[in-house]
Order: structure tokens, then sequence, then C-alpha cells
């Protein structure tokens, strides 16, 4: 996600993760068959992007899901995301 909406090859993404690149490569076409990744080829290198709709939709499921009508229970989380998502306007006094 934070290399939207350039993405990032597959070997600097196995090399980020400390993961073996045939491991990554598993990986990676584990998320491309859920549809939460694409990929496209440049040159020699695949660059893979997040599908941002999609990953929103199943972190929108898993939270709403998480709670089971306590919203007490996700508070923590949705407090953590709220620094990440919110304005990136300065705040002015």
């Amino acid at each position: 996600m934070e290399q939207e909406p350039d993405g990032l090859a597959a070997g600097e993404i196995a090399r980020r993760l400390e993961v073996p690149q045939n491991t990554m490569s598993t990986h990676l076409a584990i998320l491309t068959r859920a549809g939460l990744i694409e990929s496209e080829r440049h040159s020699r290198s695949i660059v893979y992007r997040a599908v941002v709709n999609r990953v929103r939709e199943i972190t929108s499921f898993l939270v709403q899901d998480c709670c089971g009508g306590r919203p007490e229970l996700c508070e923590p989380l949705v407090a953590k995301f709220t620094p990440c998502c919110g304005s990136k306007e300065p705040n002015h006094v």
C-alpha cells in the first residue's frame, strides 16, 4: 500500500520482506488470484500493486465482522487506523 500508485517489483518486495523469491512468487500468485493485487510486466520485472478498492472492501468486512455487535471491541483498531487514513491537511488552531 505504501508504494501506490507505482507498485513495486517482485524482487524488491522479496528483498524488503527478506523472503526467498520463489516463496514470494507463490504468495504473490495467491494474492493475485484473490484479487488483492495486480501485476504488470516492465521489461524484465513484474511490478505488483494493491487493488486498493478490494483491500478496502476486505478490511471493512473484517472490521465490521470483528465487533460482533460490540463496537467497544473495535475501538482500539479504529483508533490505530485513524492517523493513517485521516486528513493530510495540517491542523490550524
